[in-house]
């Protein structure tokens, strides 16, 4: 940080004892054209200037809340109460921090206060995030050390640390059974989580919009690729389009888009109450009770959901003229197949949540922990191409090892449609097809699988930035 900024901020004094001619300097030196007030640009450049370090929105965020007037900048009395409001929240929060109450933290202090907010970390980790805030090098952090790290950062807790770790719903790669999103309490008083889910919501429905293609492609080569009937990823296309058309590429996508609403609701209501369940106190959990919380709230909207699963499937696979389209589909099944038909594959299917959830979210914590323990010297936010990559590869990881339970869930889903009624069970699908096609046969489709994944990320955080923009979310 810029030493003269330094120097103002460690004299000693809080800022009630500053005299008005101190502020002044400091606004006049950020209010760089002179015309009485602070702009989000101004701020942004000035602490730019200074060597302040600040995540992504927080100029536009700190103008926010202390703009009263609305006019979109700070005056000097906007600017000098909102530095004096929010110094006085850190000063609590720094107390809290501050368990033996001698003025300073250190790492262990640290990892307790992660742990209380139900992220466990070693006190090597917790060493690294230490480090990011300490100025003078002794390991550990005083209050003039904390004041100056976060006060021109939004951020008034520790829980703004947890932000930068988030598994974001952003990461939309077309299959529903990651871990939901955690919300602060600050984010579910506010009202920001609704906010935030639409805006999954609308990145996930463009995502699989636009992947769409290669989504009915897997579909495809699950159910008909086999050794005596093998089927190539442009032969396949080749024979979408004799079939059906350059639109029949879009089979199904209708129903996949219309469950993100259904299922994103329940599966953060039933997150919530599960995580109060597995809790002991007060709702703080370990990241083992957050795995099974995720787990069962993706096992329940996945059971309430499911006959939507079903349909996706009979549509994707349908012939031209087979189904007039959505309740169509689901009438002739009624009729033709009865209640049970809408759970056909369900078994694989919530099996297949176990393995993909905790993969995934295995493979996110260590790759989290060795970006911490390699690059965390400055900041512990680690931006947002290693957040996009740590969730692309931890993602992919984990449909991975889901993926044969994916194949047979998919194969008794399409069951009725392809051959009259065969009622073949989980066990003796994966034995027909180890024995016909060997191991590697349960693998059918993940070509297209893999190939809308990068493609499916990157879509999904571009919708999602720019929705959340459009519903006024500047983090």
């Amino acid at each position: 940080m810029h030493q003269a900024l330094r120097n103002f901020l460690t004299e000693g004094h809080c800022w009630d004892d500053f005299s008005r001619k101190t502020y002044a300097e400091l606004f006049q030196r950020l209010d760089t054209n002179k015309d009485g007030k602070v702009d989000v640009a101004e701020l942004r450049a000035g602490l730019i200037a200074m060597g302040v370090t600040f995540r992504k929105g927080a100029a536009q965020k700190i103008v926010e809340s202390g703009d009263m007037n609305k006019d979109g900048g700070l005056d000097f009395n906007e600017f000098s109460r909102y530095l004096k409001e929010h110094e006085k929240k850190l000063r609590l929060t720094f107390k809290s921090l501050d368990k033996n109450n001698d003025g300073r933290l250190d790492a262990s202090e640290i990892k307790e206060s992660l742990g209380e907010l139900g992220i466990d970390i070693s006190k090597e980790e917790a060493q690294k995030i230490l480090q990011s805030i300490d100025i003078d090098g002794t390991m550990t952090v005083d209050w003039n050390e904390w004041r100056e790290h976060f006060l021109f950062n939004p951020a008034t807790n520790l829980e703004e640390i947890i932000r930068y770790w988030k598994h974001s719903s952003v990461l939309d790669i077309g299959d529903s059974l990651a871990i939901p999103d955690e919300f602060t309490e600050e984010e579910k008083t506010t009202g920001i989580w609704w906010k935030q889910l639409v805006a999954g919501a609308m990145a996930g429905a463009v995502s699989r919009t636009g992947t769409a293609p290669l989504d009915r492609m897997k579909v495809f080569m699950q159910v008909h690729s086999s050794r005596s009937n093998k089927i190539s990823l442009v032969g396949g296309f080749k024979e979408m389009i004799k079939e059906g058309g350059v639109t029949s590429f879009w089979r199904g996508n209708g129903i996949n888009v219309l469950k993100i609403a259904p299922e994103t609701a329940i599966k953060f209501t039933a997150y919530e109450q599960y995580k109060k369940l597995l809790s002991s106190d007060g709702g703080k959990v370990k990241t083992q009770q957050r795995f099974m919380a995720g787990s069962l709230a993706g096992a329940t909207a996945q059971t309430i959901i499911y006959p939507m699963e079903v349909m996706k499937t009979r549509l994707a696979l349908r012939k031209t003229g087979q189904y007039s389209g959505m309740s169509d589909c689901a009438r002739k099944i009624l009729q033709k197949e009865g209640v049970k038909a809408f759970y056909k594959g369900y078994i694989p299917n919530i099996l297949g949540i176990i393995p993909y959830a905790g993969i995934d979210l295995a493979v996110y914590e260590s790759l989290k922990n060795a970006w911490l323990s390699r690059y965390a010297k400055d900041t512990a936010n680690p931006g947002i191409l290693v957040l996009l990559g740590c969730g692309t590869i931890s993602s992919t990881c984990g449909q991975l090892a889901s993926y044969p339970l994916a194949l047979v869930r998919t194969r008794m889903q399409a069951q009725a449609s392809l051959n009259g009624g065969d009622k073949s069970s989980m066990s003796f699908l994966v034995k027909n097809i180890v024995v016909k096609e060997g191991f590697f046969g349960l693998y059918r489709g993940i070509l297209p699988n893999f190939m809308k994944v990068i493609p499916a990320v990157s879509i999904s955080y571009v919708v999602y930035e720019y929705t959340k923009t459009g519903l006024g979310i500047s983090k």
